[in-house]
């Protein structure tokens, strides 16, 4: 299925009910890049969702194969973004280190009590350098999954308590940072995550249809069953944004097109680390060879998984392209950009360089 972006709602929806699932590809020479770039994807066993944004052309939306009432799931209701979240999050943060609010050297105790004393700062939160406990770590419930995110106690309880302290120069993944990014978020700006969201980010880019899910909400999304419903809703400002595909790609445009943040403080946010991964604030940023392009192409990358899903957010900032993809196969391997192989790299590759 191919959509434009620029249709309006109730356009997406009947296009959505039309029926139109997998693409039909055609010749492979003579598609455009996105078209080719899906059928690689398709190529490599991947099910899921793909929506491009490319200069010069309407974003386009391909479905995997879906039943017409599940296509119009999709196109509206969307996907779990899983961590693609906290690279949201990370935007949200840097607006207000851009406004004077806070500075990414901030003590977090100065505005989340529990944490006085810590001497953590907002830096260390979205470099996961806190050393706050893991809710991966907690208990498995009846269904084997962390009882952190399917219990109803309160998260900072748990998340303001002490964990893993990372080595010298080093990090530890922990969900909890942005758990606390949330909050903090909240008492600096005396206003609810959702409104920040919703009148920050959410605005700016343009979003039809996102939002955090919440425990008990009946929206729906892709694929969607009660259990992972409930996974879901416990992750808050980790994990839990849901929303549509094209809603990630107008995030990723409002970013290139400094309408999110100023050219500074975006360069900021992207400042991959070599000695932490490249990891850059709330993402991964770096620089690889792509097969068929001349030069080294600089990539922002965020990963998500959650459940059965799996999501990438790529953003090309020089080149002006991002891709955004959904999938509920949890074992397909996208492989890794910087080896110059595998379905990820080869979707870049088709996209940006042939």
């Amino acid at each position: 299925m191919n959509l434009p972006r620029t249709l309006p709602l109730a356009a997406l929806l009947a296009a959505a009910l039309a029926g139109c699932a997998t693409p039909n590809l055609g010749s492979f020479e003579t598609q455009d890049a996105d078209a080719r770039a899906y059928a690689v994807l398709v190529e490599s066993g991947f099910a899921g969702d793909a929506a491009f944004s490319v200069p010069g052309k309407p974003d386009t939306i391909y479905y995997g194969p879906t039943e017409p009432e599940e296509a119009a799931t999709r196109t509206v209701e969307g996907w779990p973004w899983a961590s693609v979240t906290k690279q949201v999050i990370a935007v949200l943060v840097m607006r207000e280190v851009e406004e004077g609010t806070f500075s990414l050297g901030s003590d977090v105790g100065q505005f989340v009590p529990r944490l006085r004393g810590r001497e953590i700062s907002v830096e260390d939160l979205l470099r996961h350098r806190s050393g706050l406990p893991n809710p991966d770590d907690t208990a498995p419930d009846a269904n084997g999954f962390p009882s952190f995110y399917t219990s109803s106690g309160d998260p900072l309880a748990f998340c303001t308590g002490r964990g893993e302290a990372p080595a010298e120069g080093s990090w530890v993944y922990n969900n909890c940072d942005y758990v606390v990014l949330g909050a903090l978020l909240e008492a600096a700006t005396d206003s609810s995550l959702d409104l920040l969201l919703a009148q920050g980010v959410g605005l700016d880019s343009g979003w039809i249809n996102t939002g955090f899910f919440e425990r008990g909400s009946e929206r729906q999304f892709a694929a969607r069953t009660d259990l992972a419903a409930s996974r879901i809703a416990g992750y808050g400002a980790a994990a839990s944004l849901v929303g549509p595909l094209d809603d990630m790609l107008a995030f990723d445009r409002a970013l290139m097109d400094g309408t999110l943040l100023g050219a500074e403080w975006r360069e900021r946010l992207w400042e991959g680390d070599p000695a932490l991964g490249y990891m850059a604030l709330g993402q991964w940023s770096f620089e690889v060879p792509l097969a068929g392009c001349d030069m080294p192409v600089r990539i922002i990358e965020r990963r998500g998984g959650i459940a059965e899903y799996q999501v990438r957010n790529v953003i090309l900032p020089d080149l002006g392209i991002a891709v955004a993809i959904a999938t509920d196969q949890p074992d397909f391997d996208f492989g890794e950009i910087w080896t110059g192989a595998g379905p990820m790299h080869d979707t870049l590759a088709e996209l940006a360089c042939r």
